[in-house]
């Protein structure tokens, strides 16, 4: 199976070549804007790029792919490096909002509706086709995309999660910042690949995602105090398992 790189590689070989005078002409019919305008226009093609073809493409066909030069996407991001870090800003941690840590915990609210609402949210607003291809083909190209999207915003709500279940449930939460992380993985794991199930491996299922998310939700719920209950306030060992297995 060819590389989405190679496959475009190719397909510029196949291109019939365009005399010296009508590539001169068509280059400088590009619509000059404003910087500011240039660069989101620029950010906007490289996510839905990236997405489809990985980081390990080209920055030519990045280029043609946003309908300017080489030289033009070079003097709005000095190398690829810096666009790749402008996309993440932009594409990746740019559309969390910080507004749902508040609405997490509300406690005047259920929390399993604070939950099914946030996650339906977060949804439709984070785990698209884009986003989740672009976040995949990072982590596999070992770029800190993924890496720090968890430490600067997915720990902060794992952990905010397991708290407020804790919480809910009127059970001690435990200290280990690890384990509280950990513990909200089993539901925002669950989640996430839902995501990858639907735009990625193309599940056609005819649950409804709002039905995945509230089923999802219910059962982490039901599983937090005995969940909690059972690990040693000495350790992070499960006591609901054998330790040598």
């Amino acid at each position: 199976m060819k590389a989405k790189s190679d496959e475009l590689a190719g397909s510029r070989r196949k291109v019939v070549k365009v005399p010296q005078s009508k590539a001169t002409t068509a280059r400088k019919s590009t619509a000059r804007m404003p910087a500011k305008e240039r660069r989101a226009q620029i950010l906007d093609k490289a996510f839905g790029f990236f997405s489809e073809n990985g980081l390990t493409a080209q920055t030519r066909a990045l280029a043609d792919a946003c309908g300017v030069s080489q030289r033009l996407l070079y003097s709005v991001f000095p190398n690829k490096a810096s666009l790749i870090s402008a996309v993440y800003e932009a594409e990746i941690a740019g559309p969390f909002k910080a507004i749902w840590f508040v609405r997490l915990q509300e406690r005047n609210v259920p929390l399993e509706e604070r939950l099914v609402n946030f996650y339906r949210e977060y949804y439709e607003a984070i785990l698209t086709r884009k986003w989740l291809r672009l976040f995949i083909y990072a982590s596999l190209a070992e770029v800190e995309i993924a890496p720090t999207y968890i430490a600067e915003i997915i720990r902060n709500l794992l952990e905010t999660i397991t708290l407020e279940a804790a919480h809910a449930a009127g059970v001690e939460a435990p200290k280990s910042h690890a384990l509280l992380q950990e513990i909200g993985w089993v539901l925002h794991g669950n989640i996430s690949h839902l995501g990858i199930r639907r735009h990625v491996y193309r599940d056609t299922t005819s649950i409804p995602v709002d039905t995945v998310i509230r089923m999802h939700v219910a059962a982490f719920l039901m599983g937090i105090p005995h969940l909690l209950k059972n690990f040693k306030s000495s350790g992070h060992r499960y006591q609901g398992f054998a330790e040598n297995p």
